[in-house]
């Protein structure tokens, strides 16, 4: 084979460390959405991946690392799910509905990973005890909720909020949100489309501006 038709060493490792990467990834959300993440040891995984834990240790440098990937590609799925669902609407009222519609129809269309990243950040804590990945979560993810409901304030769409009562609306959607994922969790026969209608249906008449005979 000639110099310009073989491939080069490089590229050709490129893609197989990808490859590699993304399998014991995979295999990581796998095992920890169905033994928890106390079980699920670097043997597991390398056990449902087909390898040797040393070929996991070429890719990685421990569980840790792993996890934080498993982490990081749920945040960059959920943020290219839902961003452009979002900037599709139009006004307040379609983009609260837009928000919670399209988080658990994610939830629903992901689940292995969800509930694997569910299981990473409630136990995965850094050497002095603290929980790993909580630190900034709680609070930015009640900023876009925030932001729709004062948008459709000023606009007229929603009834009044202030600052108090638009973070307990806040609270309540990402709970409701929340609180669908272990329903899931514990019934995986749940009648989703009718769960997500019944949530829509709550929130609109939750954050609806009063009628004058009300």
């Amino acid at each position: 084979m000639s110099k310009k038709n073989k491939p080069t060493n490089k590229k050709q490792m490129s893609f197989i460390e990808k490859a590699r990467r993304s399998q014991i990834v995979e295999c990581a959300i796998e095992t920890i959405a169905e033994v928890g993440y106390a079980q699920a040891s670097l043997g597991q995984i390398a056990k449902r991946a087909k390898i040797s834990k040393g070929v996991i240790s070429y890719h990685f440098a421990n569980k840790e690392e792993i996890l934080e990937q498993v982490v990081i590609e749920y945040y960059m799925a959920f943020q290219a799910y839902i961003g452009p669902r979002m900037e599709a609407q139009k006004s307040p009222k379609e983009m609260l509905r837009a928000y919670i519609e399209s988080n658990l129809t994610f939830v629903d269309e992901n689940r292995q990973h969800v509930f694997a990243v569910i299981e990473i950040v409630s136990n995965d804590r850094t050497v002095d005890g603290k929980l790993r990945f909580v630190a900034n979560h709680d609070e930015t993810i009640f900023h876009p909720i925030e932001t729709i409901l004062f948008i459709g304030m000023k606009e007229g769409t929603f009834r009044d909020f202030s600052k108090s009562s638009a973070r307990v609306m806040a609270l309540t959607v990402r709970h409701a949100i929340d609180g669908f994922t272990i329903e899931l969790m514990r019934n995986p026969q749940l009648d989703v489309k009718e769960y997500i209608q019944e949530l829509l249906t709550i929130f609109d008449q939750s954050t609806a501006m009063k009628s004058l005979g009300g």
